[in-house]
């Protein structure tokens, strides 16, 4: 598609993957038939198996290495999407919410489904936004949640410590850092790869 930045080396990464991830079920396949006893019933795959495995996830580091080379992330559209999708991944809090408040929680969870509902139904079938938080706010028996629903719709109450684990590994002094420190002088004299497509 004309949009798409990389999309025949993406589909050719893609296809090398699929490829490689086929490999290891002739592997199982010999370890079950021969027990880890040495026999010739494994010769093919030794010689075109084995092989083709490396070269598979070469070509796929190869790829991935001039597809990501000047990547651009675009924080506001990654954000608008999490945004159109958190009003559904909050329910399960409100419904907690609710019934902290002595809610019951098979009624709690048919009034968001009853909603939820609506709201994908608004979605998919007319293409607008997601209004279920608004259907939330105009429906009494949400009311003693009202005052904690805007709180809820903070995208990082859902992320766990998934920013504290890549800062970890992949932020200066990280896992990441230290593992690529013997190789840091031939990082920085290699190039991206050049693909023709």
């Amino acid at each position: 598609m004309a949009y798409k930045r990389n999309p025949m080396r993406s589909e050719r990464v893609y296809s090398l993957a699929r490829e490689l991830l086929s490999k290891p079920a002739s592997f199982q396949a010999t370890h079950a038939d021969q027990w880890m006893e040495r026999t010739l019933d494994d010769s093919a795959i030794r010689r075109m198996d084995i092989p083709e495995t490396m070269l598979l996830a070469d070509a796929i580091l190869i790829g991935l290495d001039n597809i990501t080379d000047g990547l651009i992330v675009y924080p506001k559209r990654i954000a608008a999407h999490i945004q159109a999708e958190l009003p559904f991944m909050v329910t399960e809090t409100i419904i907690m919410r609710l019934c902290a408040q002595g809610e019951s929680r098979q009624e709690a969870h048919e009034q968001i489904r009853v909603l939820s509902h609506q709201a994908s139904a608004v979605v998919k079938n007319e293409g607008k936004p997601n209004d279920l938080v608004e259907r939330i706010k105009s429906n009494e028996f949400f009311k003693p949640i009202w005052g904690e629903l805007d709180g809820m719709l903070k995208a990082e109450l859902y992320t766990g410590r998934s920013a504290e684990i890549v800062d970890k590994y992949c932020g200066p002094g990280g896992a990441i850092e230290k593992a690529l420190a013997p190789y840091r002088e031939y990082i920085k004299g290699a190039a991206t790869t050049e693909l023709s497509v």
